[in-house]
């Protein structure tokens, strides 16, 4: 099957997705399978769905080495974080790095839970983002569930669904760990190390599964919240955020032990 910028707009459409909508994307793009105009036409579609007062966002993160330690010899080559030029990380795949680089994209500031955004409101859901506890409420994610924005997951597994990440920070639950690290930032053009300090992202709370974010978002679908469908050949999952993260700041507090 071939995906056509028409087409995709239709799947998109059935699986919920809706004229104003601000929804955070997370795609395994060759999922798709094949598109006339490639990744572009994606994203062209779901502008074309969410209209011009809808916005897309992504999850970038930033592509920074981590060389631990040997910093302190190499501290002077270290590039600083600019939110117009660093490079979305790898990890995230390209879905993010051509969502950060297309024209009318815009970036927040905080370096490792950095989010790019293009549509109607994408000035505001990455300004005055939180340089400490960056996935917590003054973060891109605290502002789509304030503005019961969704999740789409695109051929993208549950597990990596970030706005999870909000859930753990709001959530109260024992023995949560704290991470403080220091990086560079781009400062009136002069780069500036500054301490960083936030919950734990990169491991699973204690007695958890590593994928456990997916036990979670399964959780919620069984309930009958959230939708699956497909886009082009993706299977594909649309969550509400709002009902999400509460859902999830629940589940938390009840299995985490």
């Amino acid at each position: 099957m071939t995906a056509t910028r028409t087409s995709l707009a239709a799947d998109l459409r059935a699986i919920g997705l809706e004229p104003g909508d601000a929804v955070l994307v997370h795609a395994a793009l060759r999922q798709v399978g094949r598109v006339i105009g490639g990744p572009d036409t994606i994203l062209t579609a779901m502008l074309d769905v969410v209209g011009a007062e809808g916005t897309v966002l992504g999850y970038t993160d930033w592509q920074l080495e981590d060389f631990g330690r040997d910093y302190l010899d190499w501290r002077e080559d270290v590039p600083a974080f600019d939110p117009e030029r660093s490079r979305a990380t790898r990890d995230n795949g390209f879905w993010s790095e051509m969502l950060r680089t297309t024209p009318g994209a815009r970036r927040s500031g905080n370096p490792g839970a950095s989010m790019a955004a293009i549509g109607g409101r994408a000035a505001w859901f990455v300004a005055d983002h939180a340089l400490d506890y960056g996935y917590g409420p003054q973060s891109p994610l605290g502002k789509l569930v304030e503005a019961k924005g969704k999740v789409l997951m695109v051929g993208a597994t549950l597990d990596h669904m970030t706005l999870l990440h909000h859930a753990e920070h709001l959530a109260n639950f024992p023995n949560k760990r704290t991470v403080r690290y220091e990086a560079p930032l781009l400062v009136d053009g002069v780069s500036t190390w500054r301490w960083f300090e936030e919950f734990d992202t990169s491991n699973a709370p204690d007695g958890m599964a590593e994928d456990y974010f997916a036990a979670i978002v399964e959780a919620f679908l069984a309930t009958g919240e959230g939708r699956r469908g497909v886009v082009g050949e993706a299977g594909s999952v649309l969550v509400p955020a709002a009902e999400m993260v509460e859902f999830a700041v629940r589940w938390m507090e009840e299995h985490i032990r």
